[in-house]
C-alpha cells in the first residue's frame, strides 16, 4: 500500500514572486526623493526578497524608455533619459515681499484708478518714489493709463489683468472692503494713509470711491 505524500507546508515568510518584487522596488524608487541603497530596499521589502535581482530585471524593463533606472554611487534612482534632458524645464516662482509704500500705492491705484502720481502722493501724504512705481510696473500689477486732459497732461495708472488674475478678481469692482482685508490678515491695525479709520468697519460701495483712503 503506497502512502500519499503529505502536502508541503508553505513558509509564512516565502518571498513574493519576482514580478511583484519588481513592482515593490519600482514603487519605492518612484516615491523616494533621494536615491535608495540596496540595504534600504532590503530593509523595506518583505523577508526573503531579492531586490538586487529585481533591480536587474527592472533596469532591463526601462531600457529605451523616457525614464531610466540608474545607479548613483551605492544607490539607485529613476532619471530622465539623457537624450530627453532638453525637454525638462524647471520653473520657480520668486517670492517678492512688497514694501508698505508699494502696498499702499497699489491699493490707491486699485481703488482710485485711473489715478495720477500727484493724486497718489496727495492721498498717501508723502512722495512716491520712482522705485516703488517701477516695482509695481515690473510686476505687471499696474500699467500706464490715459493722460488726464489737464495742464501738463499727467499720465494715470490703472491695475492690470495680471493683478486681477493674481487675486482672483473679475474686475476692480470685486475688490474687497476694509473689513474683508483685515479679516484675511492683509491689513494690520496701523493707521492707513490719509488718516482713515473705520470703527465699525461696515462695508461700503467701492464704485468710484475707496473706503480705504480719503481724497
Amino acid at each position: 500500500m503506497t502512502s500519499t505524500p503529505e502536502p508541503i507546508e508553505r513558509s509564512l515568510f516565502e518571498a513574493p514572486p519576482m514580478a511583484e518584487q519588481e513592482r515593490m522596488v519600482e514603487a519605492i524608487l518612484f516615491a523616494s526623493a533621494e536615491p535608495v541603497t540596496l540595504a534600504e530596499l532590503v530593509a523595506r521589502m518583505p523577508h526573503g526578497c531579492d531586490p538586487a535581482e529585481a533591480l536587474v530585471y527592472l533596469r532591463k524593463r526601462y531600457d529605451g524608455r523616457g525614464v531610466h533606472l540608474v545607479k548613483v554611487g551605492d544607490a539607485y534612482a529613476f532619471r530622465t533619459a539623457a537624450d530627453l534632458g532638453h525637454l525638462m524645464q524647471k520653473e520657480t516662482v520668486e517670492q517678492r515681499k512688497l514694501s508698505r509704500a508699494a502696498i499702499e500705492t497699489l491699493a490707491i491705484v486699485a481703488y482710485h484708478q485711473p489715478v495720477t502720481r500727484a493724486e497718489i502722493e496727495e492721498i498717501r501724504g508723502v512722495a512716491v518714489s520712482r522705485g516703488t512705481v517701477d516695482q509695481l510696473l515690473e510686476l505687471e500689477w499696474i500699467r500706464f493709463g490715459r493722460r488726464r486732459m489737464t495742464p501738463g497732461r499727467p499720465v494715470t495708472f490703472v491695475v492690470t489683468e495680471q493683478f486681477l488674475d493674481h487675486f482672483g478678481l473679475e474686475s476692480a469692482r470685486d475688490l474687497p472692503g476694509l473689513k474683508e482685508l483685515r479679516a484675511a490678515g492683509l491689513l494690520d491695525n496701523r493707521p492707513l494713509p490719509g488718516g482713515i479709520q473705520s470703527p465699525d468697519e461696515e462695508e461700503e460701495s467701492l464704485a468710484g470711491q475707496s473706503e480705504l483712503f480719503e481724497d
